[in-house]
């Protein structure tokens, strides 16, 4: 990790007609830190990301990359900075009618243009990365476990070496011990790689371990930023409550009537 910001965000808004998501948020991303932005349902954690990633357009803010101003990119300069990024997909998303090497190679084969071979032997060495035989690469989604499919997800996510990958919800629907394992394999992915890590989660377990630094955000703010170890220490009152997901306090979960 270096004093280099590979990504900035500066008042970043947006809205859904009345309903503020986003309401200022602002972080900095340093060069190949792992960054764990927590908070409940509905707080702007994926909005945040989809704004990152250019999937979604704010309403209004400063998103930089590399220095770089994205949110006013064209469609095409936009793709060419999509490249710099990996992605591993809360329910792993693979693709039901490609074998397991053709899923991770997805991105090669179809976003760098790389021939097939080349691209299959690159995808049985980022499986074996995460922990899977070559003979897992002709298998079927369907034919793989919870697990196994979210290690695809994540040699897909490296497939292409990128300077940036997003975490969402990592460990979602995986037993506890699944869960760790798939920590422990984005701890290590990211170190080899020397990547920068963007993560979101309501996880307090996978946030301890893979983290060098967490923000919390709350009603569309980050309201509280420090390095992982401060946590439990952090002197504010709706962290406290959020990681010993305690129901009193200063988050009220929000009531409907039928």
């Amino acid at each position: 990790m270096n004093d280099k910001i590979k990504i900035a965000v500066r008042g970043l808004k947006k809205s859904f007609g009345p309903k503020v998501v986003l309401d200022g948020v602002d972080f900095d991303l340093q060069e190949g830190e792992s960054l764990v932005i927590i908070g409940g349902s509905g707080t702007g954690k994926s909005v945040t990301v989809k704004c990152i990633l250019g999937l979604m357009e704010p309403d209004a803010g400063s998103i930089k990359i590399d220095g770089v101003e994205v949110t006013t990119l064209s469609s095409g300069e936009r793709f060419k900075l999509l490249r710099k990024f990996g992605m591993l997909f809360q329910g792993a998303a693979l693709f039901d009618s490609l074998p397991v090497w053709e899923n991770v190679a997805f991105g090669l084969i179809q976003g760098h243009g790389m021939a097939r071979a080349k691209a299959r032997d690159i995808a049985i060495q980022k499986l074996a990365a995460v922990g899977l035989a070559p003979e897992v690469a002709k298998l079927s989604p369907a034919e793989l476990s919870g697990g196994m499919q979210k290690r695809v997800g994540l040699a897909r996510a490296i497939a292409a070496e990128p300077e940036i990958i997003v975490f969402d919800e990592p460990t979602t629907g995986l037993d506890p011990i699944m869960a760790d394992v798939i920590n422990d394999l984005i701890v290590k992915v990211v170190k080899d790689l020397g990547t920068t890590a963007i993560s979101i989660t309501h996880d307090m377990a996978s946030t301890r371990k893979i983290a060098d630094r967490v923000a919390m955000i709350y009603k569309g703010r980050i309201i509280w930023s420090d390095t992982v170890d401060r946590i439990d220490r952090s002197g504010n009152e709706f962290v406290e409550q959020f990681i010993h997901g305690r129901a009193d306090g200063p988050i009220r979960m929000e009531i409907r009537a039928l």
